[in-house]
């Protein structure tokens, strides 16, 4: 919501010590920006590996849970993936996401395989979610630097096989993913 002008004239002449308590009631209100907050001024910004790592172990953690329904895949897959996006939020690690996502993937994918090997009503919904995720991804890996494509070509085109021999293949093909990345 944007704020008027006046208001903004008003904040700025309050005294420090307003300020600095309507700040800390306000940052309370939003988990997101506290976290946010946190990992810029108290970790200075440097423990993204280890947010990583930590976010990998979860991955590896609940893909070794045995499945026995693609929509159980799909819950799970759809919960990392939040994980994800909430580390993206807090600390901005683009390749990060590349990194997390192309584990999740490759991780749910080789594990599952199995079960998500043939198309049926069963698997619609998570091979929808698999192409989709695939194609997110590699948007992400194509607008990152030159310099990071050598070190990711590999695990990508891991992920686009994977795509294209389970049952997200029908909708890789719609979503015209490549099925190796040059």
């Amino acid at each position: 919501m944007p704020i008027q002008d006046q208001l903004k004239k008003a904040i700025i002449q309050m005294p420090q010590k307003e300020k600095d308590k309507l700040l800390l009631r306000l940052i309370t209100k939003d988990s997101t920006l506290t976290d946010k907050l946190f990992f810029e001024l108290i970790e200075d910004s440097s423990t993204i590996p280890e947010r990583r790592e930590a976010i990998m172990g979860r991955i590896t953690r609940i893909s070794k849970i045995i499945q026995d329904s693609p929509g159980w895949i799909l819950m799970d897959m759809r919960n990392l993936s939040g994980d994800i996006t909430y580390h993206v939020k807090v600390t901005k690690d683009k390749v990060g996401a590349l990194e997390l996502n192309l584990f999740l993937l490759n991780t749910f994918l080789e594990k599952y395989a199995d079960k998500l090997r043939g198309y049926s009503s069963r698997t619609d919904k998570v091979a929808l979610y698999i192409a989709k995720k695939a194609q997110t991804t590699l948007n992400g890996f194509n607008k990152l630097d030159e310099d990071y494509h050598f070190d990711y070509k590999r695990d990508v085109n891991h992920m686009l096989k994977q795509v294209h021999q389970l049952a997200s293949k029908m909708y890789a093909k719609q979503l015209e993913l490549p099925e190796v990345w040059e």
